[in-house]
C-alpha cells in the first residue's frame, strides 16, 4: 500500500469512471487499474463494484475515508516540514469568481509574488455554488464566497459587507428626466429607490446579484426596461460607463474600477424596502487545514484589502451632487 494507490482511489471515487479519471490525471487507464487491484490485493477485499457500473463497496467506503484523512495529513506535513526547514515553497489553491478576482488578485498578488516567489498559486475561476465543495473536498486551499451558511468543517472569515449601489450617467438622467433631474439627485443620496428611476433602461444582471436586485423591483410591482440581459456584470457597467443604460454594481467592483469611472457618473446606495442592500462577501477554509507561514501573509493581504475597499467613501469615486 503507499500514498499514490490510495491518491488515484480518492480521484476515481469523484468520477466512478475509469477512462474519465485517468484522462484527468494524465494516467493510462491501464496505470490507474493497477494501483485499485493493488489495493485491494493490499487489503483482501473488493473496494469497489465493476458491475453495472463502478460503485463502492461498503469496505470501500472505509478505505476511502482512509485515503482522505491520509491526504489531508500529508498535505499538512509537507507544508509543516515546509515551515520549519523555512523552504518558504509550496502551492496555494485559491478560488473566487471571476469578477472577485480581477478585483483582489491585482492588490495581492504582487506583494504575495515578492515575499514569497517559490509558491505556485493555483487560481480557479468559477460560480459561489461550486467553490465550498471544492473546499471541501480540498481542491482548494480558500474561497470567497457569497451569503452562504457556516459549515462545520469549515471557518468562515467575514470580509466585508458588500452594499450595492445605483450607477447612472447625467446625461441618461438628463435626457429620461429632464429639470426634475437634479431633485431626483438630492433625493438619492441617502439612497436609491428603483421606482424612482423606472423610466431608465437597465442592464440587468442574471446573477446572484441580480437576483437580488430583481426583489427591489419586485416589491415596487415593476418590470425594469431591459437595455441588456447578462451574467457578465462588467458588459452592464461598460454600457452604464457610456450612458446608455443604469447598472448596478457592487461597492468592491466599484472600487477596482475607481480609475475608469467617468466623472459624470452619480453612484446611488441602492434601497430594498428602506435598507441598504448588500452581499455578504466571505473567505472559507477548512477547520483542520494547517496554514503555512506564506497562507497566513496571503490571507494578511486580502483581509487587509477587503478592509480597505469597505472604508472607501462611495461618493469620491463619482458624481452626486448637482
Amino acid at each position: 500500500m503507499d500514498l499514490t494507490s490510495l491518491y488515484y482511489f480518492s480521484e476515481l471515487v469523484k468520477d466512478l469512471h475509469m477512462t474519465r479519471t485517468a484522462n484527468r490525471l494524465f494516467i493510462s487507464q491501464q496505470t490507474l487499474s493497477n494501483h485499485i487491484q493493488r489495493l485491494e490485493d493490499y487489503y483482501g477485499v473488493r473496494l469497489l463494484h465493476r458491475k453495472p457500473s463502478l460503485s463502492l463497496t461498503t469496505a470501500g467506503e472505509f478505505v476511502l475515508a482512509f485515503a482522505e484523512v491520509m491526504m489531508k495529513e500529508q498535505t499538512n506535513l509537507k507544508d509543516i516540514l515546509s515551515d520549519i526547514e523555512q523552504q518558504e515553497r509550496g502551492v496555494l489553491r485559491f478560488g473566487a469568481s471571476a469578477l472577485r478576482l480581477n478585483m483582489c488578485l491585482p492588490a495581492v498578488l504582487p506583494q504575495f509574488s515578492a515575499r514569497y516567489p517559490n509558491v505556485d498559486i493555483h487560481i480557479t475561476d468559477t460560480i459561489t455554488p461550486r467553490l465550498e465543495p471544492l473546499v471541501l473536498d480540498r481542491s482548494l486551499d480558500f474561497a470567497i464566497t457569497l451569503n452562504g451558511e457556516e459549515h462545520p468543517k469549515l471557518v468562515t472569515h467575514h470580509l466585508m459587507d458588500d452594499q450595492v449601489y445605483l450607477c447612472v450617467a447625467d446625461s441618461l438622467l438628463q435626457s429620461y428626466y429632464g429639470e426634475q433631474a437634479p431633485m431626483l439627485k438630492r433625493k438619492a443620496l441617502s439612497g436609491a429607490h428603483v421606482e424612482d428611476f423606472s423610466k431608465l433602461p437597465f442592464c440587468i444582471f442574471d446573477n446572484r446579484m441580480g437576483r437580488q436586485i430583481n426583489q427591489c423591483f419586485e416589491s415596487a410591482n415593476l418590470i425594469p426596461r431591459a437595455y441588456i440581459t447578462s451574467t457578465y456584470t462588467q458588459a452592464g457597467i461598460t454600457a452604464c460607463f457610456q450612458g446608455l443604460a443604469a447598472c448596478f454594481c457592487s461597492q468592491a467592483n466599484l472600487v477596482s474600477q475607481r480609475d475608469n469611472i467617468p466623472s459624470d457618473i452619480n453612484i446611488f446606495p441602492l434601497l430594498y424596502r428602506n435598507e441598504p442592500l448588500s452581499q455578504r462577501l466571505s473567505l472559507i477554509r477548512m477547520k483542520d487545514r494547517y496554514l503555512s507561514h506564506y497562507s497566513k501573509f496571503f490571507l494578511e493581504q486580502l483581509f487587509g484589502y477587503f478592509s480597505d475597499v469597505e472604508r472607501t467613501r462611495m461618493e469620491r469615486l463619482g458624481q452626486i451632487s448637482d
